[in-house]
């Protein structure tokens, strides 16, 4: 028993080596635009058109979604982008492709054509308040120790960190920041329900992004519960099904593509989970102290194929991955799938 219990376990190995051995880390792949020095401070999202295009959202009124080519060469500004958008994807609608996106400043959620105009903008204000938490009172002094008064507090607020669309075109968006409630809303906008939060028997703690897992049938929301290093399944209707994946380094993003599960761990790894929750692979890994899980390291202390934050993932139509990160400076892995 012994023997075949190592022998599972070294089978197990083997294949989650293989298949981090399918991916290849693409050096300074993305080429910066003209005039910029870094690409700008990101705490955003990464997302792949099915042209290839890479979308990049960046805290830049002037710059809040760039695209770049396949091969990594800058095209343009999205027109009209926000600069806050912490989560969007792309999706293919049944009438053309759309970039939906939750922001983190205003709470609006947007639907934008490829080109930046805009289809739909969900206020926060749709929402009930009962999902919502109050705008605690400020505390910070300046510099003469006064501390100035919010004229939000006490107000019902969201802080919106990610979200998807379901096939039959509803949306998911997460309250991530504040409440960690799930929003439901149909694909003409129109609010249905909310689920989810902080209280049992969800127990959430940061749900920062999600994802529409379309590997089970019926389709499951997975979900990054950040601080509690888990990653959990939903069904469609917010019942709690379980824990998917535990005791990752801060789960923050979350693509589904074929059989596996892409999470980005913001204190420094990217996973590659299976259908049944097995982490098969691991790539961009990075122990070094102090360089994790944060947004101030330096380009000078990056290494190629070592992540530092990783607060978006994505997959192209190939499977090559992209990871974007959390940073002041602005950064994108590629991993190409071989």
């Amino acid at each position: 028993m012994r023997k075949t219990f190592l022998s599972v376990l070294t089978l197990a190995a083997l294949l989650a080596n293989a298949l981090a051995a399918e991916y290849k880390v693409v050096p300074d792949w993305l080429k910066l635009p003209e005039g910029r020095a870094q690409l700008g401070n990101q705490h955003g999202d990464v997302a792949v058109s099915s042209k290839g295009e890479v979308y990049v959202s960046i805290m830049d009124p002037a710059a809040g979604l760039m695209v770049f080519s396949d091969g990594g060469k800058f095209l343009r500004n999205v027109p009209g982008a926000p600069a806050d958008f912490h989560g969007f994807v792309i999706h293919k609608d049944a009438d053309g492709e759309f970039i939906y996106g939750a922001r983190l400043g205003t709470g609006n959620i947007l639907k934008l054509t490829l080109e930046g105009k805009e289809v739909l903008n969900i206020p926060s204000s749709v929402i009930p308040d009962e999902f919502k938490n109050r705008t605690p009172a400020n505390k910070k002094k300046n510099a003469k120790g006064e501390v100035a008064k919010d004229p939000n507090e006490g107000k019902p607020t969201v802080r919106l960190t990610g979200m998807d669309i379901a096939p039959n075109g509803d949306w998911f968006v997460t309250d991530g920041y504040s409440s960690s409630y799930v929003h439901r809303f149909d694909k003409t906008g129109k609010y249905l329900k909310s689920f989810g939060g902080k209280k049992p028997p969800y127990s959430f703690s940061t749900l920062h992004k999600i994802a529409v897992d379309t590997r089970y049938s019926p389709p499951r929301i997975i979900c990054c519960d950040r601080e509690n290093l888990r990653v959990v399944h939903l069904s469609m209707d917010g019942e709690f099904l379980g824990v998917y994946a535990k005791d990752l380094l801060a789960p923050a993003a979350v693509a589904v593509q074929g059989d596996f599960a892409l999470i980005g761990e913001i204190k420094g790894d990217v996973s590659i989970i299976d259908k049944e929750g097995k982490i098969v692979a691991k790539i961009g890994t990075n122990t070094t102290p102090g360089e994790t899980g944060n947004n101030k390291t330096e380009p000078a202390k990056w290494r190629p194929g070592f992540v530092t934050a990783p607060h978006g993932v994505a997959f192209n139509a190939h499977g090559d991955i992209f990871v974007s990160e959390y940073s002041t400076f602005g950064r994108v892995h590629r991993f190409n799938r071989q």
